[in-house]
């Protein structure tokens, strides 16, 4: 479940206590990203949750590796000197987990803790304070993954500042071989534990109790560490655009912005893909769509290009995922190229040639590996009676709900409507998919739920998920990695259904449609980039309206 809207006297939830997380296991054996992503997770539910890692706190006291003594990673006899400097680093950590617990409720130590007389000492203190300690191992056998990790993460710390690459994974191999001599694994019965074997490949479990630790062990059995991209984009432009009762098609400009998000997406990808020495065709790109016409018809560009590619025969139905009916493409001749459609559309829309022919500019890759799902949770927020409404008008018809939906955007719930908070109970699932999915993702969808699911993968809080602007036109890239997510916005289309600055000199664009306010709360792109692209416009998501 998402946050709850209630507080309690203690701050605690679920009747749980205070949990304190033990990290053991072997350097380079995915401790910090599996600490930071049920960290991410738990916050969501609302759980006030911190990470205390040693190696961090030992460079903000001590500074990089350069910095210590030779003895200091060494587990065997040690110098005075660095005794004394170790002594402070974990009297300092373990201080910070005690400040944390007098507000808090679970703490994740990402430490080694690899020897079995340490972590027994550390775990009897907080549990004598009544505090339920959790011991997580992280072991790992993989050695695609161990050095993965070295090379992505550990050599670019600032222990390795100015190192070769090379010798600082030599150099990083033999810290953990040092480690390996004095590590004892799990095996005491004394605790409550949970072994994860090679990053969610195995799960193992003992003595587990209550539903916060439950829910943890939930989680953990749904990640991984493998390398991908999520995309987010939103749905082109509806002939409809301010009802949500109206179902509506893609209007001809949407159609166009699907071939623009198309070509721009491949194009990305294939960049992305060719930095990890990858082409499109070695891994697949799943494409999430919501059930409304405008969202999964936006995916339709995609399934062509595929189709196009994979058989020379455009008669051959394409089988989308999520439904046990293959939905059939015809080729519509009106268009140059024989462009795929809907057989409905085909027949009953007349579309110029212009606005949905292929780019030429971005050739298709031979060999692309597409899946599209439709999702029903990922239908955009129901606005209930303000459905059609303008801001003016909600204003004054409704002005008492007016001023609470002003107050607090997030957990308002209008008459017949849903509030963020409903909308973000109900994507919950897909929060657990998305940490599951192994391949490359893009997620076209409303607004609304966008907000949603980047503010869960950034780590936002709850509150300032109505305030992300998602305008129209703009392509997110997020890319999970061990300490957190790393994201990237680039801007793409200016056609209609995105608004444009006139003193900017922006055109080919329009006033965007006020009345479907209560999904677009947080949209306004003035002041942004409106001319078109002809390289990659990058910025951050904080200089792109999260706020």
């Amino acid at each position: 479940m998402v946050a709850p809207l209630y507080t309690t006297d203690s701050g605690l939830l679920f009747h749980a206590g205070k949990i304190l997380v033990l990290t053991i296991g072997l350097p380079a054996r995915g401790k910090t990203h599996v600490s930071r992503s049920l960290e991410r997770y738990l916050r969501w539910m609302g759980v006030k949750t911190q990470v205390v890692s040693l190696g961090d706190y030992r460079r903000k006291t001590l500074g990089g590796a350069q910095k210590l003594p030779a003895d200091y990673f060494h587990l065997g006899e040690k110098s005075p000197e660095t005794i004394a400097l170790r002594k402070k680093v974990s009297d300092g950590c373990e201080q910070q987990i005690w400040d944390f617990f007098k507000t808090g409720q679970v703490v994740i130590y990402d430490a080694n803790n690899g020897t079995r007389a340490a972590r027994q000492k550390l775990a009897e203190r907080f549990h004598n304070k009544g505090i339920h300690v959790i011991l997580l191992e992280s072991v790992c056998d993989n050695k695609e993954i161990i050095e993965a990790n070295i090379r992505s993460v550990k050599i670019s710390s600032p222990d390795y500042r100015g190192w070769d690459p090379d010798k600082a994974v030599e150099d990083y191999y033999t810290r953990i071989r040092d480690h390996e001599e004095y590590y004892d694994p799990v095996e005491e019965k004394d605790w409550p534990y949970i072994r994860i074997i090679n990053v969610g490949e195995k799960i193992m479990v003992n003595n587990i109790k209550g539903y916060l630790q439950s829910r943890i062990v939930f989680f953990l059995m749904n990640i991984h560490n493998r390398p991908r991209t999520i995309y987010f984009a939103r749905s082109g432009q509806s002939l409809i655009e301010h009802s949500y009762k109206a179902d509506s098609d893609l209007s001809p400009a949407g159609w166009e912005y699907a071939e623009r998000l198309k070509d721009f997406v491949i194009e990305r990808r294939a960049k992305n893909l060719a930095q990890r020495g990858l082409g499109t065709g070695d891994q697949r790109l799943v494409i999430w769509t919501s059930t409304r016409r405008r969202a999964h018809h936006t995916a339709w560009p995609f399934l062509q290009a595929a189709a196009s590619v994979s058989s020379s025969n455009l008669a051959t139905p394409i089988a989308t995922p999520g439904h046990a009916t293959p939905i059939s493409v015809i080729p519509y001749h009106g268009l140059d190229g024989g462009k795929l459609l809907p057989p409905t559309l085909a027949s009953s829309l007349s579309i110029p040639a212009p606005l949905i022919h292929t780019s030429t500019s971005t050739p298709t890759p031979n060999n692309l590996n597409i899946k599209v799902i439709e999702k029903p949770q990922m239908s955009e927020i129901n606005p209930g009676i303000w459905d059609g409404l303008t801001p003016d008008q909600a204003r004054k018809y409704y002005p008492q709900d007016w001023e609470r939906f002003v107050k607090d955007p997030y957990s308002f719930r209008a008459p017949r409507a849903e509030s963020y908070h409903d909308l973000s109970v109900r994507i919950e699932p897909l929060l657990i998919e998305l940490e599951r999915e192994k391949e490359d993702l893009l997620i076209i969808g409303h607004a609304s739920v966008i907000r949603c699911l980047l503010a869960y993968l950034i780590g936002l809080p709850a509150s300032e998920i109505p305030a992300i602007e998602i305008a129209r036109g703009d392509l997110l890239e997020v890319v999970p990695a061990s300490y957190g997510v790393h994201c990237k916005a680039f801007h793409f289309w200016d056609g209609p259904g995105r608004r444009v600055d006139e003193s900017l000199g922006g055109s080919g664009g329009e006033q965007k449609d006020p009345n479907n306010f209560y999904e677009n709360y947080a949209e306004d792109t003035k002041g942004k980039r409106t001319n078109a692209v002809t390289r990659e416009p990058e910025a951050s998501i904080g200089a792109l309206g999260v706020v």
